[in-house]
């Protein structure tokens, strides 16, 4: 989509968090209310017709716009969370970082089969804990799940979207 508003007002930091990355900030969209409302409307109108039922939002930057759009949507909103953050039953999934594993979880009755899923994160580089989150969804087995992106970044030879593999529909709203 590249919207020319958002891909103007979308920071990039040199070097950080390392030399040879080029950071996104998406802070930048966040604090512009143009943007909020260019990025509330792109999302619907890719969802709008999909019958979701369930957004489920990654912590902490997909939880942002993972609300807003579920709202929009009149969808429930569900958090993957870092491990001991959440009060009742969870189910976890781990992956592989750059020093070590992490891992996230969500409430074991926060989807269920009856749910159409959409996945939202701020960002897609490596896609570890995106594809992480996608098998989390995938044990409560629901009828579709989708998966969006504010963010693609690809120009730095990053294959997220490979990594994630085949079996589910992907979409961005800024490839860069």
């Amino acid at each position: 989509m590249n919207n020319p508003y958002l891909l103007e007002h979308l920071r990039s930091i040199p070097d950080f968090p390392k030399p040879g990355i080029s950071f996104r900030d998406v802070t930048t969209l966040f604090k512009d209310a143009k943007c909020l409302e260019i990025m509330e409307e792109e999302l619907y109108e890719l969802y709008k017709d999909k019958g979701i039922t369930k957004v489920v939002g990654l912590e902490t930057r997909g939880y942002i716009m993972g609300a807003v759009i579920a709202r929009k949507l009149g969808a429930g909103f569900v958090m993957a969370r870092k491990p001991g953050k959440l009060p009742a039953t969870t189910i976890k999934e781990s992956y592989s970082k750059e020093y070590g594993v992490d891992s996230i979880e969500m409430h074991l009755d926060a989807i269920t089969p009856d749910d159409i899923v959409l996945i939202h994160d701020d960002l897609l580089a490596t896609g570890g804990t995106i594809k992480a989150a996608w098998r989390l969804v995938n044990q409560l087995k629901p009828k579709k799940c989708y998966m969006n992106f504010l963010i693609e970044i690809r120009d730095e030879g990053l294959k997220g979207r490979e990594f994630i593999g085949d079996g589910i529909e992907v979409t961005t709203l800024i490839q860069v």
